[in-house]
C-alpha cells in the first residue's frame, strides 16, 4: 500500500513545472507533458471558441474562451483530487487512474461545438462522444499516454454514455460530473468575471476543503458545506436568469440554431460538417453554403440572419410566455416548432422564431454525512420542490421577429 501512496503522490505532485497565468485562477501548472496536450491542434482550436457564444453582444466582456475555461477545469480538478486522496481516496485510486482523470477534466470541452448551445438540440453527436474519440486518436492519444494517462480510462470518464464496470473509472465520472464538479466550479466564477455580474461568484478554497471521497458515490459533504450546495445553486439560477438565458442571448441562439436545423433538414449541411469548426469557421461556412444556393435554397433569408449575427444584429423580442407544459411540449421537439413557426409567420405576414429554452438540471446529488441524509432532506432550505421550482421560473417561451413588429405582441401572446 506504501508504494501505491507513493505513486498516488508522484501523480499529483511531481513534475509540474510549467506555470500558465490564469486571469481567474492565477498559476496553473502542468507537467511538461501535459502542456503539450495544449499545443495540440484540437485544444488549440478551443482559443477560437468563445465559452458563451453570442453573450458579448450583451455583455460585452464575455469573450473569453473554451480553452481558458478548460484549463481552469483541469485546475480546480487537480485540487479536488488532491484534497480527496488526503482524505482517503489514496487507498483505491491509481496514478495512472489519476493523470487520465487529468487529462479528461483538461479536455473535457475538446469536442464541444462551436457558439456555445446553440447547436445542443441539433441532431448531432455529442460533443462528449466527439471529445472521446478525439483522446483515443492521434495526437491525443500518444500525448495522454506520455503525460502518463490511459487515452481509454480518459475517454470513458469523458463519455458517460459507455458501459463500464471498472469502479475507479465509474468514481472519476462523479467527479467530473455533479453539483460541485471541477466544470460548474470554473465556469460559474469564470463567466461571471467576464460578464461583469457577480452572481456566479464561489468559494471554491472551502468548498474544496468540505468534500470527503465515497468510492461509489464520488465525493460526499459535511453540513458545514450546505451553504456552499445553495450557492452554488442558486448561482447557478441566477447566471441562467441574468447572462445565459438573457432575452439577447436567447435571440441570437435562437437565430443560429433556426438555420442550423433548417439547413440540415434541407440537406444543405451535414453534421459532419460542423463537429470540426470554430466561431469563425461556422460563419464562412454558412457564408460560403449561402452564395452557392443563392436565389434557390428557402433557407437563404436565414442565412442572412445568422451572418448579421456577426455584426451584432439581434432579432426583437415581440412576446414571451411562462413555458406551459400542456401548450408548448410539442416545440420542444424542433421540426414540431418549424412547423409551428411556419404557421404563426404565415398568419401574421412576418418571420417568427419561437424560442424554447431546453430543459436544465440542477443537480443536487449529494450525501451529508454528519446529518446521514441526502442533500435534499437535510437542513436546507432547497429541498426537490424549491430546486424543481427553479427550472420552472427559468423557462420562458420567446417570440422573435427580424424587425421591432409590436402590433404582433398581444395577439402572439393571447394566442399561444
Amino acid at each position: 500500500m506504501k508504494v501505491k501512496k507513493e505513486s498516488v503522490n508522484s501523480a499529483l505532485f511531481e513534475g509540474f513545472s510549467e506555470p500558465c497565468r490564469d486571469a481567474l485562477w492565477g498559476h496553473v501548472y502542468f507537467t511538461p507533458e501535459l502542456e503539450a496536450v495544449t499545443r495540440m491542434p484540437p485544444f488549440s482550436r478551443l482559443y477560437r471558441i468563445a465559452q458563451l457564444g453570442p453573450a458579448s453582444l450583451v455583455y460585452p466582456g464575455a469573450t473569453h474562451t473554451r480553452a481558458a475555461h478548460s484549463i481552469g477545469v483541469y485546475h480546480i480538478a487537480r485540487r479536488l483530487i488532491t484534497g480527496l486522496c488526503e482524505r482517503g481516496a489514496a487507498s483505491f485510486v491509481t496514478a495512472q487512474g489519476i493523470r487520465s482523470f487529468l487529462c479528461a477534466a483538461l479536455l473535457h470541452d475538446v469536442g464541444h461545438f462551436p457558439y456555445a448551445h446553440s447547436l445542443k438540440e441539433l441532431a448531432l453527436t455529442g460533443h462528449e462522444q466527439l471529445g472521446a474519440r478525439l483522446i483515443e486518436a492521434d495526437p491525443a492519444a500518444s500525448l495522454v499516454e506520455q503525460a502518463g494517462g490511459d487515452p481509454a480510462v480518459a475517454a470513458a470518464i469523458l463519455d458517460t454514455g459507455r458501459g463500464t464496470d471498472d469502479k475507479e473509472v465509474l468514481f472519476y465520472r462523479k467527479l467530473l460530473s455533479g453539483c460541485l464538479d471541477p466544470d460548474k466550479l470554473d465556469y460559474l466564477n469564470r463567466d461571471a468575471r467576464f460578464a461583469g455580474v457577480t452572481y456566479g461568484t464561489q468559494d471554491v478554497d472551502f468548498i474544496l476543503s468540505r468534500l470527503y471521497p465515497n468510492r461509489e458515490r464520488g465525493v460526499d459533504i459535511d453540513s458545514k458545506a450546505i451553504s456552499s450546495v445553495e450557492s452554488v445553486l442558486f448561482a447557478k439560477y441566477l447566471m441562467y436568469r441574468s447572462v445565459y438565458w438573457h432575452k439577447g442571448v436567447r435571440a441570437a441562439t435562437a437565430v443560429m440554431k433556426k438555420t442550423l436545423h433548417s439547413a440540415l433538414h434541407e440537406g444543405l449541411l451535414s453534421p459532419e460538417e460542423l463537429y470540426d469548426l470554430d466561431d469563425n469557421g461556422l460563419f464562412d461556412l454558412l457564408r460560403k453554403r449561402k452564395l452557392r444556393g443563392k436565389g434557390a435554397s428557402p433557407c437563404e433569408a436565414l442565412f442572412d440572419a445568422a451572418l448579421g449575427l456577426r455584426d451584432g444584429k439581434l432579432w426583437t423580442c415581440v412576446g414571451e410566455v411562462p413555458f406551459d407544459e400542456t401548450k408548448h411540449h410539442r416545440w420542444e421537439d424542433l421540426q414540431c416548432r418549424a412547423e409551428a413557426e411556419a404557421e404563426i409567420s404565415a398568419q401574421y405576414g412576418a418571420a417568427v422564431i419561437i424560442d424554447v429554452p431546453e430543459r436544465v438540471g440542477f443537480e443536487t446529488g449529494l450525501y451529508v454525512l454528519d446529518e446521514d441524509c441526502p442533500f435534499e432532506r437535510s437542513s436546507t432550505v432547497f429541498g426537490a420542490e424549491t430546486v424543481a421550482s427553479f427550472v420552472k421560473t427559468l423557462r420562458t417561451v420567446r417570440f422573435f421577429v427580424d424587425k421591432d413588429r409590436g402590433n404582433l405582441l398581444y395577439s402572439l401572446l393571447d394566442d399561444n
